[in-house]
């Protein structure tokens, strides 16, 4: 394969700029090439893969979900047939498979590009099967010096891409060339593909959307143009036998180990909005504060179900942990004791006080998910910084006081964030115009910063002109967290 076999993929693949130009660099490369592509489930990986590459493997095998190496290898030796066109019977073990595969790769003209591409290559690696002490052979021993070879190896459970394959301290030690992590949609990437799909909606239900689907493309593709925003979230959601009422358990089954115990943290996680410490973690869920919670803070924070922030004025022991997959929010809110009462459950929710306070919340979280876009409209995005939170308790010396995000910039000014989602512009009364002042006041006390204070505002549709609107400095509305930002 070479870069003119590339299709057109214009109007196939929305965003992914960064990833199919790295595509495009191994490509050309004149080594052989150890491709990583990992990133949670419904992300869109093998899709990427497979447009870009056109299908034209060499050899392709997916892993199956808890199959006995038996089957794994009869699929295994199934591929090799067809692409070799040879009848080769199935292989004992995998050292055995992997030395079939070499031969065939081998008898492959020397002249061209030879892409071989293993997905959910996690569930090959079966209990005692030693497929990875056999990949590991294959890529040290032949694979690695084919300067013509390209092998892309890719998988939904991240923690054992990263542990396995990533951060392999054995034969794989920095043997791999690149490392492609697919992150969610961002808005601006949502909009353009409910855009190509022939959507229409409003920059606000698309917000909304995102706060309960997250850029989650598979999520996106179940929505129906035809359907309006509410009605799509009665029917993925809480109609009977709806497409994601039982997303959750499979999705953590599916990717975690013991996932009993992760489920366990993300629902302790959601009673605290603000997050928790590693130790608070540990006390409500019972689970014992070793290094199995350690692993299990790890792995749902490089998955991107949780988010790890440091608590400001704290760079040692300050990190807290906050639920911040928008599907599992969701879910754990709404869905799990809901499903089945009402098939126009969030319909007939569009009043009621609970659904405004979850999007409240839920759009502080989409906000922190697009930080680069909120610097770049305050016009800072050239400045260092560091993005953190801060709460402190009531006492007799003060009152207390929360800040959702702090922006702390190498330029002596901190930047506190607040982040309001509203139908309209939104209005600073006389009440909240005293909480501001009191949030202000109280952190420039408790923190003894020495730094300039301002407050920004990020708002669906801005902020409403009166008499306590001057307390802010800068404004940030809705449009600006669809800019595209590389």
């Amino acid at each position: 394969m070479k870069l003119s076999d590339i299709p057109n993929l214009e109007g196939l693949i929305v965003g992914r700029h960064r990833e199919l130009r790295r595509f495009k660099e191994i490509l050309s490369a004149k080594t052989s090439q150890l491709v990583i592509v990992y990133g949670r489930r419904r992300i869109g990986k093998t899709f990427l893969i497979n447009q870009f590459f056109a299908g034209r493997f060499d050899f392709k095998l997916t892993g199956r979900y808890e199959q006995p190496i038996e089957l794994q290898l009869l699929k295994f030796t199934e591929e090799l047939n067809r692409q070799s066109g040879k009848e080769h019977e199935i292989p004992k073990d995998w050292d055995k498979a992997f030395f079939l595969l070499r031969e065939h790769l081998s008898s492959l003209p020397k002249d061209e590009k030879h892409v071989v591409f293993f997905d959910e290559m996690p569930w090959l690696d079966t209990q005692k099967s030693g497929f990875l002490p056999a990949f590991e052979w294959f890529w040290n021993d032949w694979g690695s010096a084919q300067n013509n070879l390209i092998c892309i190896v890719c998988g939904s459970a991240t923690a054992w891409m990263i542990d396995n394959i990533a951060e392999n301290k054995g034969g794989l030690f920095n043997r791999q060339t690149c490392r492609m992590y697919l992150e969610p949609f961002t808005l601006a990437e949502t909009e353009e593909y409910l855009r190509t799909q022939g959507f229409t909606w409003s920059r606000y239900h698309i917000a909304e959307c995102y706060m309960i689907l997250g850029g989650i493309p598979y999520y996106l593709s179940l929505l129906q143009k035809r359907l309006s925003f509410n009605a799509n979230i009665d029917n993925l959601f809480f109609r009977k036998r709806a497409e994601l009422w039982d997303e959750f358990d499979h999705l953590y089954k599916t990717l975690f180990s013991q996932s009993g115990h992760y489920i366990k943290v993300v629902e302790t996680l959601n009673t605290k909005r603000m997050g928790m410490t590693r130790s608070e973690i540990a006390a409500s869920t019972k689970l014992p504060d070793t290094n199995q919670l350690t692993k299990i803070l790890r792995n749902l924070t490089d998955s991107g179900f949780v988010r790890a922030y440091q608590f400001f004025g704290k760079k040692k022991h300050g990190l807290f942990y906050q639920l911040a997959d928008f599907y599992t929010l969701f879910y754990l809110r709404f869905v799990k004791e809901n499903y089945g009462k009402d098939e126009h459950f969030w319909s007939n929710m569009i009043e009621n006080p609970s659904r405004r306070a979850w999007a409240g919340l839920t759009f502080e979280q989409l906000c922190k998910d697009h930080s680069k876009q909120i610097k770049r409209a305050l016009g800072i995005s050239g400045v260092l910084s560091e993005e953190s939170a801060w709460f402190t308790q009531a006492n007799e010396e003060h009152s207390g006081a929360q800040i959702d995000m702090i922006i702390d910039r190498r330029d002596q000014v901190i930047t506190i964030c607040e982040m309001k989602f509203s139908l309209n512009e939104y209005a600073i009364d006389k009440d909240y115009d005293h909480e501001l002042r009191n949030k202000i006041d109280t952190f420039q006390r408790v923190t003894k910063t020495k730094k300039s204070l301002q407050l920004a505002f990020v708002t669906t549709f801005g902020l409403q002109q009166n008499m306590y609107s001057g307390l802010v400095q800068s404004q940030v509305t809705m449009d600006d967290l669809f800019v595209w930002v590389e």
